[in-house]
C-alpha cells in the first residue's frame, strides 16, 4: 500500500481540491466558523471603513496553514463590496511586477499577498510608500541623468498572509494597521464545519461520525474537509453513501490515520525519536534525514500538531518525545525501549559504554577525605 505521506499536510492542495475547497468556503463573516476574536476585530474594522467610504486599513493574517487566511481575505473584499486580486510573495519577483499589480487596482480594492514573508527586499522597499502614501516612486533613466518620479495610486487595502510571522521585517509589519493571529480550531467548531460541509456536498453524516472526523482533523478546517471527502468516497464505494462511525473508522484505517489524527509519517517521526535516539533530545536535521524530508517540512507540517498534542517537546538540545508519545506508540504496538538516560550511563554528560563508566567508579576502599 502506498504510504499517505503528507495527506494531513494543511498546505497540500491539487487543482481539483482547490476547486472543491472554494465551494466549501464561507462567503461572509456570519458564515465563518471559529476565530471569534479575529472576526470581532475585523467586523469593527470593516464596518468603520464602509461607513466612511474609505479603503480599510491593511491587514496581516498569520498562523499555521489551513486555518482560513485566504478565506478571510476573500470575505474582507466581499464585506467591503470591492474586487480582490490574488498573488504571492514568490510571484512578485521584481519591482515592476508589483507596480503593474498596484496600478491595475481600482479604488478601495483588496490585494491579497500570500506568503508575504517571501517578498524580496527590493520589492518590499517599493511597497512601503505604496502602503503608507498610496504612491509609487519610479526611477527614470540611469546614471547622472536619472530622476525619481512619484506616481499616485488609488487607495487600496493589502491583506497579507504568512505562516512565518517572525520572518516579516519590522518596517513591513509596522505598516499593517491590523494584525491578527489565526489559532487552531476547537473541537466543537470543527464538528460544526463537518456538518456544514456535509450539507453543501449533499452528504448524510451521523453525529458520532462528525465527531470522529473532527477529532482526526488536526484542529484544521482544510484537513477536516479533506477527510470528510475521503470518507464520503469510501462510503459510496463500500457502503450506501451514508457516513456512519463505522465508515469513518474503516476509511481512517485504510488511510493509516489513527484516533489521535496522526498519519504514518507522524508515527515514524515519533518512533524514530523513541527507538533510534533513545527518546531524545535529537536535532531536527537528523530527524529530517531519517524521514527523508526537508527540515522546513518537519518544522512547518508535522511538528506544530505534535507539539500542540503534547507528543513532542522542543528543548535547546533538540526534540524530545514525551511520555504521552511513548504511551501512544506502545498502545499501537510499537516497541518502546527505555529512555537513553535511563539505560546508558554518562560521563560529564557524554554517553559512555559500561566498561568506560566502570573505569570512572571510585574504588570501594577509597579512604574518606
Amino acid at each position: 500500500m502506498t504510504e499517505p505521506s503528507g495527506f494531513l499536510a494543511a498546505d497540500l492542495l491539487d487543482d481539483t481540491e482547490v476547486a472543491m475547497e472554494r465551494s466549501l468556503r464561507p462567503r461572509s463573516l456570519d458564515e465563518y466558523l471559529g476565530q471569534r476574536e479575529v472576526k470581532a476585530g475585523l467586523s469593527v474594522l470593516l464596518a468603520a471603513a464602509r461607513n466612511r467610504g474609505e479603503a480599510a486599513d491593511h491587514v496581516l493574517l498569520h498562523g499555521p496553514p489551513g486555518l482560513g487566511k485566504t478565506t478571510l481575505a476573500t470575505i474582507i473584499a466581499r464585506e467591503l463590496g470591492v474586487n480582490i486580486r490574488y498573488t504571492s510573495g514568490p510571484a512578485i519577483e521584481r519591482a515592476g511586477d508589483l507596480a503593474a499589480v498596484l496600478t491595475s487596482l481600482d479604488e478601495r480594492d483588496v490585494l491579497f499577498i500570500d506568503e508575504i514573508h517571501r517578498l524580496n527586499r527590493a520589492v518590499e522597499e517599493i511597497l512601503y510608500p505604496a502602503m503608507e502614501d498610496f504612491a509609487l516612486d519610479v526611477m527614470i533613466g540611469k546614471g547622472p541623468s536619472a530622476r525619481s518620479l512619484r506616481l499616485t495610486l488609488r487607495p487600496f487595502t493589502i491583506v497579507g498572509a504568512t505562516t512565518r510571522a517572525g520572518r516579516i521585517s519590522g518596517p513591513l509589519r509596522d505598516r499593517f494597521g491590523a494584525v491578527y493571529r489565526l489559532d487552531f480550531y476547537a473541537d466543537e467548531d470543527l464538528v460544526a464545519i463537518v456538518r456544514r460541509s456535509a450539507r453543501i456536498l449533499g452528504i448524510e453524516v451521523s453525529d458520532d461520525a462528525a465527531v470522529a472526523i473532527a477529532a482526526r482533523g488536526r484542529a484544521t478546517p482544510r484537513i477536516v474537509n479533506r477527510l470528510l471527502k475521503r470518507v464520503r468516497d469510501h462510503a459510496e464505494v463500500h457502503g450506501d453513501g451514508r457516513i456512519t462511525l463505522a465508515a469513518v473508522e474503516e476509511a481512517m484505517r485504510v488511510l493509516e490515520i489513527d484516533a489521535a489524527g496522526l498519519d504514518a509519517t507522524d508515527r515514524r517521526l515519533l518512533a524514530a525519536i523513541v527507538q533510534k535516539f533513545g527518546g531524545g533530545p535529537v536535532g531536527v536535521g537528523a530527524l529530517a534525514a531519517v524521514l527523508a524530508e526537508e527540515v522546513e517540512t518537519v518544522e512547518d507540517v508535522y511538528e506544530p500538531y505534535l507539539l500542540r498534542m503534547g507528543l513532542l517537546d522542543r528543548t535547546p538540545q533538540g526534540r524530545v518525545a514525551t511520555e504521552r508519545a511513548r504511551s501512544h506508540l506502545a498502545a499501537l504496538g510499537y516497541e518502546v525501549p527505555p529512555r537513553r538516560a535511563e539505560r546508558e550511563p554518562t560521563i560529564w554528560g557524554v554517553v559512555a559504554t559500561p566498561d568506560a563508566a566502570a573505569a570512572f567508579d571510585p574504588p570501594a576502599d577509597l579512604p574518606e577525605a
